[in-house]
């Protein structure tokens, strides 16, 4: 299966975050900027950074944007520009577009005009989008160290009716599972021979690294 590839439109704080998140997980990353001094300061951490104006649909056309299976479009105070830019990926025919909005109606709007997910940056910081961007099963991201994170996975398809014994998630990825939330009600010692069922929730602590390996098993 060919590795996913993403472009991050706007190098603020929060795009920032996203394309140097997805870049140290391995895979293709296009910056993009229409300031040539955010490109440098990118440029040594993901794939390729260029400088270019996103509300110009000859400029992206000539980046190949729309060969890209994900655009992030993180452009900050410039409301007109993320719905501009937003407009000219959706014709160009990106399968997915995700968007940073700055208020509920900014937010309204771009789910109007197309937007397969709106982001609001109180609510869904980059490292987060990143890790669901690459496994819908992540529902959330929370780093406890420099080295150590926990997650909360929702149980794969391929989970379904296995217990975790035969998962053996310590074993293989070198993670720990600190409980199992079912029907919303969470149980901090699951007995390990508990079968899982669709919608069961996985929190899970382990090494930034292993957890990223986990996920990649599990990518839907």
């Amino acid at each position: 299966m060919a590795k996913k590839q993403y472009a991050v439109i706007g190098m603020g704080r929060f795009g920032t975050s996203v394309a140097k998140e997805l870049s140290e997980m391995g895979f293709d990353v296009l910056a993009v900027d229409a300031s040539e001094q955010r490109v440098q300061e990118i440029a040594g951490l993901v794939t390729q950074a260029v400088s270019s104006d996103s509300t110009d649909e000859e400029a992206l056309r000539a980046l190949g944007i729309r060969n890209f299976d994900v655009v992030v479009v993180a452009i900050g105070e410039d409301i007109q520009s993320s719905i501009l830019t937003t407009l000219i990926l959706k014709d160009l025919g990106v399968p997915v577009i995700i968007v940073k909005a700055k208020n509920e109606l900014h937010g309204k709007v771009l789910q109007k005009i197309g937007a397969d997910k709106v982001i609001f940056p109180e609510r869904d910081m980059g490292l987060r989008v990143a890790h669901h961007l690459i496994s819908p099963n992540i529902l959330e991201y929370i780093e406890v160290s420099d080295d150590y994170s926990i997650m909360e996975m929702k149980v794969a398809a391929d989970m379904i009716g296995m217990n975790l014994i035969e998962l053996d998630i310590r074993a293989r990825f070198g993670c720990n599972v600190m409980g199992i939330r079912t029907n919303g009600k969470m149980n901090i010692s699951p007995n390990p021979q508990d079968r899982l069922a669709a919608g069961d929730v996985l929190v899970i602590v382990g090494q930034k690294n292993d957890l990223t390996k986990l996920e990649l098993a599990y990518p839907r």
